[in-house]
């Protein structure tokens, strides 16, 4: 069974910086695409940053230039470097995997912005 573990939530300042991490466990496969999604109080969840399998990313807009994904794909490991956080990024980041034709979401992690 494939599990995705994720870290390196907390409280932070505004303009700090945090790193997220996703470990994918229980599978011989690699991924195929792997990223972070948040979902604010009150709103839908949506796409932050993600990476697919051969280096490609994409970001939500509303982070770009501020965070930065990146894997280690022998690890089957993402993650994203936050920097210049601002409260409107407080959420919990949830990790998504692509593996083997099936999709998987880790439990969350908080992330909380303080102004």
């Amino acid at each position: 069974q494939v599990q995705l573990a994720e870290s390196g939530g907390g409280l932070v300042q505004a303009g700090g910086s945090l790193r997220l991490s996703c470990v994918a466990s229980g599978t011989r496969y690699s991924f195929d695409r792997m990223g972070w999604y948040r979902q604010a109080p009150g709103k839908q969840r949506e796409l932050v940053a993600v990476v697919i399998s051969g280096g490609i990313t994409n970001y939500a807009d509303s982070v770009k230039g501020r965070f930065t994904i990146s894997d280690d794909d022998a690890k089957n490991t993402v993650y994203v470097q936050m920097t210049n956080l601002k409260p409107e990024d407080t959420g919990v980041y949830y990790c998504q995997a692509h593996i083997g034709g099936r999709i998987y979401w880790g439990q969350g992690t908080q992330v909380t912005v303080s102004s």
